[in-house]
């Protein structure tokens, strides 16, 4: 069975009802990325941080996943289908997909501030005073800017195996997970379904683009690599 390797990105999550975080003026739900989504910016406010993130967190639960998430649970009739994606919603999962990589962390748990040995699943809100194992204050399971990002060396191994690759609803534009194209076999087909792709077109070999919104872009998908739609 050929292995179809998926980038996924805020996009694809966006139809369902989740806000893409960051607005065109570059602030996410009107704060300095820095300010939410930093060591530093836990260390100064970690009431600020953690609120954010319950509110995110709370909002899993008023959604659920759209027909972009669904089709890509259908290309495993056909392929070995593997998401590597930036979101950290659950919507791949609660879609039933086989093999998710999620490259920034998961909303739905929680880990210690002092040590990345710790982490556990955690569907309420952090408060302050919740600790962890290690007495230290539990924060959210994100990988914030100045981080590692742990899962980058799993999913470069899985992409440099893939037969096709498919880039659904990301800008291309945060690294290192903008980078995994770069690990693709040079003519392994590439699709990238996004309403506005920033890509061009001439970069890659075999780049096929699908200009549309990720549950209609995917329903191309399906039809292009005669996957059933049943």
């Amino acid at each position: 069975m050929k292995k179809l390797v998926v980038l996924t990105g805020a996009g694809i999550s966006a139809e369902s009802g989740i806000n893409t975080f960051r607005d065109a003026d570059g602030l996410w739900e009107g704060h300095d990325i820095m300010e939410v989504a930093s060591p530093q910016g836990f260390r100064n406010n970690p009431e600020l941080v953690l609120d954010f993130y319950n509110q995110r967190r709370r909002q899993l639960f008023d959604v659920s996943p759209n027909e972009a998430h669904f089709n890509l649970k259908k290309l495993e009739d056909e392929y070995e289908v593997h998401i590597i994606t930036q979101n950290v919603d659950d919507l791949h999962e609660r879609a039933k997909s086989s093999h998710i990589i999620h490259l920034h962390g998961e909303l739905l748990k929680a880990k210690s501030s002092i040590s990345d040995d710790f982490i556990c699943e955690w569907t309420k809100d952090i408060n302050i005073g919740d600790k962890a194992k290690d007495g230290s204050q539990l924060r959210p399971y994100i990988v914030w800017f100045g981080e590692d990002v742990p899962m980058i060396p799993k999913a470069v191994e899985i992409v440099e195996q893939a037969d096709i690759f498919v880039i659904i609803g990301t800008s291309m534009q945060v690294y290192p997970a903008a980078s995994l194209i770069n690990f693709i076999e040079e003519e392994t087909p590439i699709y990238f379904i996004d309403p506005k792709p920033m890509v061009n077109k001439n970069a890659f070999n075999n780049l096929t683009i699908i200009k549309d919104v990720a549950s209609l872009g995917t329903k191309k998908l399906l039809e292009l690599l005669n996957v059933s739609n049943h």
